[in-house]
């Protein structure tokens, strides 16, 4: 059974990709997630407290549903293990549409919000520096900026497919479609570098 603070983290996950992080209200999610108000405010301390750490259970469930594989499975090439890094994030899975819808409506909200600007900015450069190491296994003798900027056009692809997607602007398949093109684009400018 998940700890009563990962239960409080699920549900807020919940609540912010259904109603958005403006529609995160403490009794909500008391309700949401059976607990008491009380709880939420001992485990997180207040609501800035559960968005800060709802942003880092997104951050790391996104990596487990990235990087998990079966054990019995052959070991990816390193382009076979970037392109699951960034196509993973592209599943029509109510797991990843609520991870992707809360993790977009986080990102909006850091527009107004200083202190969760500061935790999504973090969280995007180690995304990003991920990425680029994933980049610099298929292409080692690539320049380090190179791969900087290019994991920073991936990633920034990346979500902005996912908006579309969620919002109905593009089919899951398209996205992804476009998001190996990008992929084999990208690549082939590191090769000419």
């Amino acid at each position: 059974m998940a700890s009563r603070s990962t239960q409080i983290l699920e549900a807020a996950a919940r609540v912010i990709a259904r109603r958005g992080v403006r529609g995160l209200r403490v009794e909500e999610l008391a309700a949401e997630a059976g607990v008491s108000t009380a709880l939420i405010y001992y485990h997180f301390k207040d609501r800035t407290g559960v968005l800060r750490q709802t942003l880092e259970y997104i951050n790391d469930r996104a990596e487990r549903y990235t990087t998990g594989r079966d054990p019995d499975a052959p070991p990816p090439t390193a382009r076979e293990e970037l392109e699951e890094a960034l196509l993973l994030e592209l599943q029509d899975t109510a797991e990843v549409r609520e991870n992707s819808s809360a993790w977009g409506e986080l990102r909006a909200s850091a527009v107004f919000d200083e202190v969760l600007r500061e935790d999504l900015a973090k969280a995007t450069l180690v995304w990003v520096q991920e990425i680029a190491a994933l980049l610099g296994r298929v292409e080692p003798l690539a320049p380090a900026s190179a791969l900087a900027d290019a994991a920073e056009r991936l990633t920034a692809l990346l979500e902005g497919l996912s908006v579309r997607w969620l919002s109905g602007g593009v089919r899951i398949g398209h996205a992804r479609q476009l998001m190996r093109g990008a992929i084999d684009a990208e690549l082939a400018g590191l090769q000419r570098d």
